[in-house]
């Protein structure tokens, strides 16, 4: 099995034609059925079991809600048009900290589709103008439209799926 490269370690050549953005938004929205569904299929006590330091899978699944809040937030600095979008927190502090494991599956879940159905309703009311505005991105040191920062949202979470993919894989 071919391991998956480390999130921090990817490099992203952004170049979709506004005309994908329908697709992306498409993607986002479909990530909370996607988690569901791998969810439901595991028993509660393997939803929480750890890997020595590495979160198990309603960890992975607690932090897409706490993340969320970062795409609103530089959601809202491309409309806001500012030249610089505000810095993800690389040690996950706020993941490591929330105790996911001690919730209940189906309210991290329920979270998430809230959080992530606002989400998706903003951006389908965005015009051209919106999804070609550029913005500096801290980590990747990149300028990149606000098509190119949903479509590494929706990477973000394909990652966080295949994970928790590779930890059932594991049972």
């Amino acid at each position: 099995m071919i391991k998956l490269i480390k999130w921090t370690d990817r490099s992203f050549e952004f170049n979709s034609p506004l005309e994908l953005f329908p697709a992306i938004v498409g993607r986002l929205a479909g990530t909370p059925a996607r988690l569901e569904e791998l969810a439901k299929s595991i028993p509660p006590d393997r939803l929480i079991k750890k890997t020595g330091e590495n979160w198990s899978v309603q960890e992975h699944i607690g932090h897409l809600p706490d993340i969320e809040v970062l795409h609103m937030l530089r959601l809202q600095e491309y409309l806001d048009k500012k030249d610089e979008l505000s810095a993800a927190d690389l040690t996950n502090k706020k993941t490591y900290e929330a105790n996911h494991n001690s919730k209940k599956i189906n309210e991290l879940l329920s979270l998430f589709r809230k959080l992530r159905t606002e989400y998706v309703q903003k951006l389908d009311g965005l015009d051209e103008d919106a999804i070609s505005r550029y913005s500096y991105h801290p980590r990747l040191k990149i300028p990149m439209r606000l098509i190119d920062m949903a479509f590494f949202a929706a990477e973000h979470d394909d990652h966080h799926i295949a994970i928790i993919r590779e930890i059932i894989s594991q049972y």
